[in-house]
């Protein structure tokens, strides 16, 4: 809808195609007039409010010579950052709050935002845009994840910039729909290749097969072993203090046996000090090194395999550790609470590997039908 000019000079009126008055359109009334040789717009405000075209004119003639007699000028309108501007905030917070200091939302701005959006004002980022950089990512093969990345660290930098007082304005993501993600890890090792994976990490990175085995025996996630410090050893117990989580809830892991020689073997002197670092950099480990995806090469794990659920990588060793629980017989609930898992939603996917588990139920329930049956003293019927 357009703002349609009334009989009243500068006066105009633009009709809501949702809100109602008296049974009618409700209409919102705005007047126009010259500013230093520019025209400048101002919202009066609606018919259910009480005003009209008559009111609206009233208004206008009263800015006019108040402009005139210098008693009164129109606001000027704050401008709004521009996304650069919002983006060097966003990721010195980022550095100081955010996983990996916010080397990812860096990369990804950098990369992949900061070529589109650097040079615009938030008020002129439109939805069209965002939905353009979506299709772009996708025609240069970004897999849904990587494109959905990228629009969430938009979100947040937008959302940020409203509550840091930078903007007011609605965030233009709201239009554009994410891309909808199918990569939940499909497959896992069978104990036969879990070893042969060890052995060959262990002859190439004795560090990367530590972590390894970590996240084999424990189900740790990469950037939770990259936490885990002197101070979150418990030997005596054979615990391990998860104390900064993705979904941000502490939780307790259990060394096996060989988790804890090996962690014994690597107790730091200081309780402040990684258990595992970046040895290059005497740092902590950001990211896991490219020789673990050689060492999966090496013993074809991936061979002709395209699908990237399909695909061995090192978060497969998390998913393999719920899947053996699953194969074992455990409860969903004892696998979503050594996952680490906030909901769960998260973890049922891993029911359909409990296949005894479900069978065993089933004659449970054979069983006590049978006893009650027999109980009652029910005679069965014969065939004529």
């Amino acid at each position: 809808m357009k703002r349609e000019l009334t009989k009243y000079l500068g006066v105009y009126e633009l009709k809501s195609e949702t809100k109602k008055h008296n049974g009618k359109a409700d209409g919102c009334f705005y007047i126009t007039y010259n500013y230093n040789f520019k025209k400048v717009w101002e919202k009066v405000g609606w018919l259910s409010e009480g005003y009209s075209a008559k009111i609206a004119e009233q208004i206008r003639a009263e800015n006019i010579r108040d402009i005139r007699h210098g008693e009164k000028l129109p606001k000027e309108k704050t401008k709004a950052p521009y996304f650069k501007e919002v983006a060097t905030k966003y990721l010195e917070w980022a550095a100081q709050n955010k996983t990996r200091n916010g080397c990812d939302d860096e990369y990804r701005c950098r990369r992949y935002l900061a070529p589109v959006f650097d040079d615009k004002r938030l008020d002129k980022i439109t939805s069209f845009e965002l939905e353009q950089l979506k299709n772009d990512l996708a025609k240069k093969g970004f897999a849904p994840g990587s494109v959905k990345n990228c629009l969430v660290l938009f979100r947040q930098m937008f959302n940020k910039a409203v509550l840091w007082g930078m903007y007011k304005g609605d965030n233009p993501i709201k239009g554009v729909k994410l891309p909808t993600l199918q990569n939940q890890r499909e497959r896992f090792l069978s104990y036969e290749e879990a070893n042969k994976l060890l052995d060959e990490l262990k002859s190439t990175s004795k560090q990367l097969h530590d972590m390894a085995l970590m996240s084999l025996h424990c189900g740790l996630r990469a950037g939770e072993i990259f936490n885990i410090k002197g101070q979150d050893l418990n030997f005596e117990n054979e615990l391990i203090n998860i104390s900064d989580p993705k979904n941000k809830e502490a939780r307790k892991a259990f060394m096996t046996a060989a988790v804890k020689k090996m962690l014994l073997s690597r107790k730091p002197d200081s309780p402040d000090e990684y258990v595992f670092k970046d040895k290059r950099h005497n740092s902590k480990i950001i990211s896991i090194s490219a020789t673990f995806r050689k060492a999966v090469n090496r013993l074809e794990f991936n061979k002709g395999i395209i699908d990237p659920r399909q695909k061995i990588v090192f978060h497969s060793l998390r998913h393999t550790f719920a899947s053996w629980l699953a194969l074992q017989g455990e409860t969903i609930l004892t696998i979503k609470e050594l996952l680490g898992h906030k909901t769960l939603a998260m973890t049922v996917r891993y029911a359909h590997l409990m296949p005894e588990h479900k069978r065993q139920a089933t004659l449970n329930l054979e069983k006590a039908f049978n006893e009650k049956r027999n109980g009652l003293s029910i005679v069965p019927v014969q065939d004529s």
